[in-house]
């Protein structure tokens, strides 16, 4: 018989998109909440492009013949992670801080928004699983 599951590879990239989207909020507030601190560095997290790659390259099922053995890299959904890099400070006050309010709000508001739209798909997603569970009722 052959392998099924319930959650396929979008509920995969559903979720670590999620996670990885409450991951860049956390940055974001850390940068509005030093907005006045003097020589602190914005911090950015993109993640994006290397789901893209993941998402476009085909899922290797690698198996180990131990279990004690370490896993077959890192490849696959469940191994993108985000990368955190820091702004350099073009602030006219010379203080050092390079938060830009406006931009993190702006920010903030997209990765909600992308947020909150990823967990209207992966809600969708498992009413629809739950209505075929229960025969179309």
């Amino acid at each position: 018989m052959a392998d099924f599951k319930i959650a396929d590879r979008t509920m995969a990239v559903l979720q670590r998109s999620l996670d990885l989207r409450a991951q860049k909020q956390q940055v974001i507030a850390g940068n509005i909440a030093n907005a006045e601190t003097p020589g602190y560095a914005a911090r950015k997290m993109s993640f994006e492009a290397d789901l893209r790659r993941a998402i476009s390259s085909p899922e290797l099922q690698g198996r180990t013949p131990n279990a004690k053995h370490f896993p077959l890299g890192n490849s696959g959904i469940s191994g993108v992670q985000g990368q955190i890099v820091k702004k350099a400070s073009h602030n006219p006050l010379g203080d050092g801080n390079s938060v830009s309010v406006a931009d993190e709000m702006f920010d903030l508001s997209e990765n909600q928004l992308l947020f909150e739209a990823g967990a209207q798909i992966l809600k969708k997603k498992l009413s629809m699983l739950k209505y075929a569970a229960n025969d179309g009722r």
